[in-house]
């Protein structure tokens, strides 16, 4: 499971590393592909796959299916970490998430997000706005059992 925020910076060969949390979830493959907020998502192959079949299941007559089937499969790609966890991002998925120096990874649950820090800055200030919060969040059912 990917849980918890990590700071990185891409090295010299313009690699991320993965945060060792992140690696045991990841060794069975993952795959990268646009996010929804200008961020990349990272799916473990299992979760993509899940993806990858919903999607293909919606009406391609649907405007918003074939969108959808561009964003999520045009751009995803197979993530391969080296031995040490590291990973090369597509330039055009870099490219797309402003992703340039330093990244803020933010794992949730069974995909993490790879974020450039101003844009994690603005989904953050929304994250500790608690009063928003408090509204934006009653019409969800987050209730146990």
């Amino acid at each position: 499971m990917f849980l918890g925020q990590y700071r990185y910076s891409f090295d010299d060969q313009n690699r991320l590393s993965m945060p060792a949390a992140f690696r045991e979830p990841g060794t069975a493959g993952a795959f990268v592909t646009q996010g929804f907020d200008r961020n990349l998502l990272v799916l473990s192959t299992s979760a993509f796959e899940d993806v990858y079949r919903r999607v293909l299941a919606m009406n391609l007559t649907d405007p918003l299916a074939r969108l959808l089937h561009r964003m999520l499969l045009g751009s995803a790609a197979p993530l391969d970490a080296d031995e040490a966890g590291r990973f090369t991002l597509p330039p055009a998925l870099r490219e797309y998430a402003a992703l340039d120096g330093d990244v803020v990874l933010v794992g949730l649950g069974d995909y993490f997000e790879i974020w450039s820090p101003a844009l994690w800055g603005e989904q953050e200030a929304a994250l500790h706005d608690a009063a928003t919060n408090a509204r934006r969040f009653a019409v969800l059912n987050l209730s146990r059992g």
